[in-house]
């Protein structure tokens, strides 16, 4: 870490949101970004699923929405930074792997279009990155979580790159594939048309959009912006 002077004072750490569909590469770009600035990476996404993964344990409806908000307010979720991401705690176990599972996967979706389960959730997200020093990527975060982040970005790509990135991601093909791929339109559907903050860019979002960047040219644009913020 460098020592600073008197004359030359810690730059400020900003509120950094990033938001977009699934696929557009939120969760890369933040993980990255995060790591090269020294700053927590708050993801929501790991904390819906988190929840999602409470949920498939206990058996719970995916509809009910007071027993998921009951469920959200006995649980214990951590993100712990490391060198290669975070890694996400429920109750202090490692479920890191477990919450990318298909499963947990929509699962997350359909537990976070209820209200009240994502009030409490942006209200734990709200004191998690309270302090500044945050990157968190998200489908509402520039719009509910931190209105008044510094720097707001919508990360977006075609609904077919973001298809095929998810599949080389995991690795599928085949069936399987198609599977993965009709989900990811039901998914960007509900996120879209969801009643409780439905998924838009914020009116003063930098909108980029990946279809032809690659993750290095998506992170170093996003790099320049922090730049331009902390900059005099």
């Amino acid at each position: 870490m460098n020592d600073h002077s008197p004359d030359q004072p810690s730059p400020r750490k900003l509120t950094i949101a990033i938001d977009g569909p699934a696929g557009a590469g939120k969760s890369t770009i933040a993980s990255r970004l995060a790591r090269k600035l020294g700053y927590v990476n708050l993801e929501s996404g790991a904390m819906y699923r988190a929840l999602a993964l409470k949920a498939i344990e206990r058996d719970a409806s995916f509809d009910d929405e007071p027993a998921l908000l009951k469920l959200a307010q006995n649980l214990r979720i951590e993100l712990e930074p490391t060198i290669g991401g975070n890694r996400t705690l429920l109750d202090g176990r490692d479920i890191s792997s477990r919450i990318r599972e298909r499963d947990v996967s929509e699962a997350a979706s359909r537990v976070s279009v209820h209200p009240k389960v994502r009030e409490w959730m942006v209200a734990r997200q709200r004191e998690m990155g309270a302090g500044g020093g945050v990157v968190m990527e998200g489908r509402d975060i520039g719009t509910q979580v931190f209105p008044h982040a510094d720097l707001k970005i919508f990360l977006d790509a075609d609904p077919v790159i973001r298809e095929q990135r998810r599949m080389a991601q995991q690795k599928i093909k085949g069936e399987v594939a198609a599977s993965v791929a009709a989900d990811l339109r039901e998914r960007d559907r509900r996120d879209r048309t969801r009643a409780a903050s439905p998924l838009v860019a914020a009116s003063d979002a930098v909108v980029i959009n990946s279809t032809a960047l690659t993750e290095d040219e998506v992170l170093a644009r996003v790099e320049e912006l922090v730049k331009q913020k902390t900059e005099p």
